[in-house]
């Protein structure tokens, strides 16, 4: 199985600027916390746990599973 390339914070705003999305037009689009997507892709929030790691996971910047929380919604 090939492993997907994980970006960097910095190419996760490339990535949203280049498909015409603010940070947080992609988070009101995905049902995130704006503040919250916003902190991770400044370096802010680490995206370890809850919330911020399930948007880490979706923006490609770590590898994982969303949370139970986010399974269940």
């Amino acid at each position: 199985m090939k492993k997907k390339k994980l970006r960097t914070r910095a190419e996760a705003r490339e990535w949203l600027q280049a498909q015409g999305l603010t940070a947080a037009a992609w988070a009101r689009a995905n049902n995130f916390p704006v503040r919250v997507v916003q902190e991770l892709l400044r370096d802010r929030a680490k995206g370890n746990y809850g919330v911020a790691h399930d948007i880490a996971v979706a923006l490609g910047i770590k590898e994982g599973e969303p949370t139970d929380e986010r399974r269940t919604a």
